[in-house]
């Protein structure tokens, strides 16, 4: 299974990979992990790789061979399609920080959908920022797109929470395990047909 996530800097994407490592290892398997980094401040382009399965020889997925793409950042789920295979999973928060043509008026922020829908039709839109707003969460967001993430996997919610308690400190434990929880109830039927997508 190759799993990508991308987004922009102070997201945190390197901790929700980093996590889900760590539940697939919990659940006996392979894992191997690699990130890329873009501007290192905050705002540029981060990708992370998780590959797991029995035995996994590469920690980077090959173009046409990733299985889910969750993406923090709308536009950046645009960026990776050719790693995508026939009917992919693609998760995408409703979020948006426009680059500097958009900023400077001289094009719209692009609409998304279409572009992925070249390579699937699987495509699940979330309010993953803004339920971590109304929980006064905002860095948070992370979490709550796990859980999202964790209803198309195996391990079971009990395997997550676990992770979550021993890689996150006391203070902020809970609110996030309840974020993890409200991210998980993203995932419904009537979310699966948001765009044309799942069904």
């Amino acid at each position: 299974m190759n799993v990508m996530m991308t987004g922009v800097g102070g997201q945190g994407i390197i901790l929700a990979s980093d996590m889900l490592s760590e539940v697939m290892m919990r659940s006996g398997c392979d894992v191997k992990k690699s990130e890329i980094h873009g501007m290192a401040q905050r705002g540029g382009s981060v990708m992370s790789h998780v590959r797991f399965s029995e035995r996994v020889a590469s920690p980077l997925i090959p173009y046409g061979k990733c299985d889910i793409l969750l993406s923090f950042e709308e536009l950046e789920a645009a960026r990776y399609v050719r790693y995508l295979k026939k009917d992919a999973v693609v998760i995408i928060n409703r979020y948006r920080l426009a680059p500097p043509s958009v900023i400077s008026g001289q094009e719209p922020y692009p609409d998304v959908v279409p572009i992925i829908r070249e390579k699937t039709r699987n495509i699940l839109m979330v309010e993953g920022s803004a339920v971590a707003e109304e929980m006064g969460n905002a860095r948070g967001v992370n979490i709550i797109l796990l859980g999202v993430l964790s209803t198309f996997l195996e391990p079971p919610e009990s395997v997550w929470i676990d992770a979550i308690n021993t890689m996150l400190k006391e203070k902020i434990r809970a609110v996030n395990i309840e974020g993890f929880k409200r991210g998980r109830q993203l995932n419904s039927p009537v979310m699966h047909n948001v765009q044309g997508g799942m069904s």
